[in-house]
C-alpha cells in the first residue's frame, strides 16, 4: 500500500550543530522539524489531535475545523484537512507572516483575521474569543483547542520526545525548548526525564510573553511566547526560563545561517540566543538537545529582512535575571504540591 503524505510526519533528522558559544565545550544536538511535510513541528499535534478526534467520533465527514494559530499549526491543519476533505477556518492575527497566510489560503482554508488586541497587549485572547463565536456560527464546527487539548502534549511525548531518546548518541545535560502553547515542552520534558532523570529543562521565552509571570508587552516574533498562560503549562516540568528579545532572536537566526547554512524560523533563532545567554554558567562539557520548529523561508520578509525591526528595537534589552524566574517557578511548584 502506497503511504499518503501524513505517513511522513515525524522521524525528522537529529543533527549535531557546530555553532560556537562563549562556552566552547558545549555540544548541541538539534531536531530539525522543518523536514516534516508541512514544514514544522506543528504537523505532529495537528495530525495527532485530528486522528484522536476522529477515533472518538468528534470529527466526522461533515465537520468544519476551527483553530487559533499564529501560523504553523494552521498550515499543518490546512494541509491535513485538505487531504481529508474537511473544511477549516484559521483564526489569525496581524503578526502572521505574509507567506504563512498565503500557505494557509493556498491549502484552501478560510481566514478569520483578528485585529483587536487583548488585555495583555497581544492577540491570543482575542483570537480565542473569535473561535468561540465561530463555534456558534458555523455548522458542525469543531475546535481542536491546541491550548488545552492533552493530545497536543501527548503527540510530542510519543513523537519528537521519543525520537530524541531513541536517536541521541550521548545523554543530554540540558534541553532548551521554545514555549508558546507549551504542548511541545510538556510532552518532550516528560519523555526525556523518563530516560534521563537529571536532564535540566530550560524554557526559552521572549520578552513581552506572560507565560511565566512577566509583564505583557509588544512581541513581533510569531510562534513563541503568549499573552495568556496556556492550560498545558505545568511548571513542575521546567527548571529554568531564559528570556530573549526579538532582536536577539533575529541575530540567532543569522548565526545559524552563517555557521551552519541552516535557514530556520524565528523561534530557532530564539533558542540559539538563549543558549548564548546561558553559556557562561553552563558546566563545561554540557550536552544540549533542542528542537528547531520550522523553516526559515516563511520569514524572509520578517526575521530575515534587515528592516524588520525599527531602529529603537535593535538593541540588547536588559532582562530580569533567571534566578527571579526560578523563584517564581519554585513558588508555583510549592502551590501545586500543597
Amino acid at each position: 500500500m502506497i503511504p499518503n503524505l501524513c505517513s511522513f510526519v515525524g522521524d525528522t533528522p537529529l543533527v549535531e550543530l557546530e555553532v560556537p558559544f562563549q562556552n566552547t565545550a558545549i555540544r548541541l544536538f538539534a531536531k530539525l522539524e522543518m523536514f516534516n511535510p508541512g514544514g514544522s513541528v506543528k504537523d505532529r499535534p495537528a495530525l495527532f489531535m485530528i486522528q484522536q478526534a476522529i477515533a472518538e467520533g468528534k470529527i466526522t465527514k461533515g465537520s468544519h475545523l476551527v483553530e487559533s494559530s499564529s501560523g504553523n499549526l494552521a498550515i499543518a491543519i490546512a494541509m491535513i484537512a485538505r487531504q481529508m476533505k474537511l473544511e477549516f477556518t484559521a483564526v489569525i492575527d496581524p503578526n502572521i507572516t505574509k507567506s504563512n497566510r498565503d500557505l494557509i489560503e493556498t491549502y484552501g482554508a478560510k481566514i478569520e483575521l483578528v485585529e483587536e488586541k487583548d488585555e495583555e497587549g497581544g492577540y491570543l485572547r482575542s483570537r480565542i474569543r473569535r473561535v468561540r463565536r465561530l463555534l456558534d456560527e458555523l455548522p458542525n464546527a469543531v475546535w481542536l483547542n491546541q491550548y488545552a487539548n492533552p493530545n497536543n502534549r501527548r503527540s510530542h511525548y510519543e513523537g519528537v520526545g521519543a525520537e530524541i531518546v531513541r536517536d541521541m548518541p550521548i545523554e543530554p545535560t540540558h534541553a532548551f525548548i521554545g514555549v508558546s502553547t507549551c504542548g511541545t515542552i510538556m510532552g518532550v520534558a516528560r519523555r526525556l526525564r523518563e530516560a534521563w532523570p537529571t536532564v535540566r529543562i530550560v524554557a526559552v521565552d521572549v520578552v513581552g510573553s506572560v507565560i511565566f509571570g512577566s509583564p505583557g508587552g509588544k512581541r513581533r516574533l510569531p510562534g513563541i511566547g503568549a499573552s495568556r498562560v496556556p492550560e498545558q503549562l505545568d511548571t513542575c516540568e521546567i527548571d529554568e526560563v531564559v528570556y530573549v528579545t526579538d532582536w536577539e532572536s533575529m541575530q540567532g537566526c543569522y548565526r545559524l545561517v552563517r555557521e551552519e547554512g541552516l535557514l530556520a524560523g524565528g523561534s530557532s533563532g530564539s533558542i540559539i540566543a538563549a543558549i548564548e545567554k546561558a553559556a557562561p554558567r553552563l558546566p563545561r562539557g554540557a550536552v544540549i538537545v533542542t528542537i528547531m520548529p520550522d523553516r526559515g523561508e516563511r520569514y524572509l520578509d520578517t526575521v530575515y529582512s534587515r528592516n524588520w525591526l525599527p531602529e529603537s528595537e535593535r538593541v540588547r534589552q536588559p532582562l530580569r535575571e533567571s534566578h527571579k524566574i526560578l523563584a517564581k517557578i519554585s513558588e508555583l511548584q510549592s502551590v501545586t504540591r500543597s
